[in-house]
């Protein structure tokens, strides 16, 4: 337990430390909160394999939802899933940085659209949390992203499993548009 004296935070083994000079050295309290404990993440399985991503959003320029699909890889180093879309799968492309606690997926997306479609190449980008169902075969969530028009826009998403196998005569048997 630390005593307070004057500004200065005393240790238990008698050391002074002086708080009033930044406060975040090795002995200040804020320096326990930015580096928090790690502890292992709990991931249960693989995830490596070929997955259909799908997505909905809502365009405001046409005033319409739409569905974005790709097939993508999913690549996975312990609780880290990196997620890459088949060239051939979309127009535009997709990937996906995850991190997988126990059964749920946090992360980021980013998608950069087609230079000759609806958003002229534009690059979009945000958050991403998905749940993994019990069976491991299916990961559903909500996406978070900035409009065009500086607006929040949020939306469902889901990844389907497809094939485990990241050959590259499984990628190339997946680097189609889904049907």
């Amino acid at each position: 337990m630390r005593m307070q004296r004057d500004g200065f935070a005393e240790m238990p083994d008698g050391h002074v430390v002086d708080e009033q000079h930044g406060g975040d050295g090795p002995a200040s309290p804020m320096s326990a909160l930015a580096t928090p404990t790690p502890r292992p993440a709990a991931v249960q399985g693989s995830h490596e394999g070929v997955w259909l991503s799908r997505y909905q959003y809502h365009s405001s320029s046409r005033g319409e939802s739409f569905a974005g699909q790709h097939f993508v890889v999913v690549l996975q180093h312990g609780d880290r899933l990196a997620v890459r879309s088949l060239p051939g799968s979309a127009t535009s492309s997709l990937s996906l940085d995850l991190t997988v606690d126990g059964a749920a997926v946090t992360g980021t997306w980013v998608e950069q659209t087609d230079p000759a479609g609806h958003y002229r190449g534009a690059r979009y980008h945000g958050a991403i949390q998905l749940l993994v169902e019990p069976t491991g075969r299916r990961m559903t969530g909500k996406w978070v992203g900035f409009g065009k028009d500086m607006d929040v826009n949020t939306g469902p998403w889901e990844l389907t499993f497809q094939d485990a196998s990241t050959s590259k005569a499984t990628l190339d048997r997946y680097n189609t548009p889904p049907e």
